[in-house]
């Protein structure tokens, strides 16, 4: 028989061995252990042991869902007017769908009775407490389109369809930078500065990205003052663990507005990928709602190359 029950202290194990059950699913960081639930999940400041539901097939664990919630707009504390379930995940070999609604509806109730007037199905910036670093890629997608046990989970208890994600990625062997005519006049009058390890500039960038090695390159004139554009990338494994090959994850792409569209982006990533590829980083990976023309344009004249595609839901 099926029950469920919140999170408590000897479950880290319970919740690996489930993750590990889906090793064939595109998406989710494999291996896991129960330090890496611990460092990426656990310790964060806003973790509550009721919003992590596991549920059980008599005494046999089969699935675990989390619930949480996102900041307010300054980024100082968070706000539960907003909730989401963040991950829904089943053993494949128990009855997936009934585990799922019973996972979802457990994670629904926790969610109102904080207080959200609004409810979303899988993560993304910055409605992101927890699970960057172990699903999807350099940010969190929302549902990954490939994770069709969630997708049709929320497709089905009244959830719409707001945004879609696209996921890319750039081996960096043989990258040259976009040379032109626009790309010298931008060299001419702009330097990129690097700064390794910036400070979080609000609570909940500290709280949500704080795990990992970030470096923040910005381009600012050759003459003096503010800086016209910035990115930011997270190293793609947590800070203290090292992977298999290098790599970058872009979490932050701005240009101040008046001078968008003058190929500021694709000189100020160009220059970030030369700095990567001498500190030995190989790949690159970034992130954009379908609806952003302008990101996903520069990252395919960049030759990123799309890898995946999320969905986010709203209810």
């Amino acid at each position: 028989m099926l029950n469920y029950r919140a999170f408590c202290n000897t479950d880290p194990p319970v919740l690996t061995a489930i993750w590990r059950s889906r090793s064939d699913q595109p998406g989710l960081m494999q291996p896991v252990s129960p330090d890496l639930f611990e460092q990426l999940v656990f310790a964060k400041l806003y973790f509550d042991y009721q919003g992590l539901i596991i549920a059980r097939d008599d005494d046999r664990p089969v699935g675990f869902a989390h619930a949480g919630f996102g900041p307010n707009e300054s980024g100082d504390r968070l706000s539960t007017e907003l909730g989401l379930t963040c991950l829904v995940l089943v053993r494949p070999d128990c009855p997936v769908a009934g585990v799922a609604a019973g996972l979802l509806e457990r994670c629904e109730a926790y969610l109102r009775r904080r207080g959200a007037r609004v409810l979303y199905g899988g993560g993304i910036h910055p409605l992101s407490p927890f699970y960057l670093g172990l699903y999807g890629g350099s940010e969190l997608p929302g549902v990954l389109h490939c994770d069709s046990v969630a997708h049709e989970l929320f497709s089905s208890h009244g959830y719409q369809e707001i945004e879609q994600t696209l996921i890319f990625r750039r081996r960096l062997g043989g990258f040259q930078a976009v040379i032109d005519r626009q790309q010298m006049q931008i060299r001419r009058r702009m330097v990129v500065e690097m700064t390794v390890d910036p400070p979080a500039r609000t609570w909940w960038e500290a709280c949500t990205v704080g795990d990992f090695d970030l470096t923040r390159f910005e381009l600012v004139p050759r003459g003096g003052g503010p800086a016209v554009a910035r990115a930011t990338f997270r190293s793609m494994e947590p800070s203290g663990r090292c992977g298999i090959g290098r790599a970058a994850g872009l979490i932050e792409l701005q240009v101040d507005q008046s001078l968008r569209r003058r190929g500021l982006a694709i000189f100020l990533l160009s220059e970030a990928f030369r700095q990567f590829i001498r500190q030995g980083i190989t790949l690159v990976e970034a992130q954009a709602t379908q609806r952003n023309v302008a990101a996903v344009g520069t990252y395919r004249k960049l030759g990123f190359q799309q890898v995946g595609q999320g969905s986010v839901f709203r209810k």
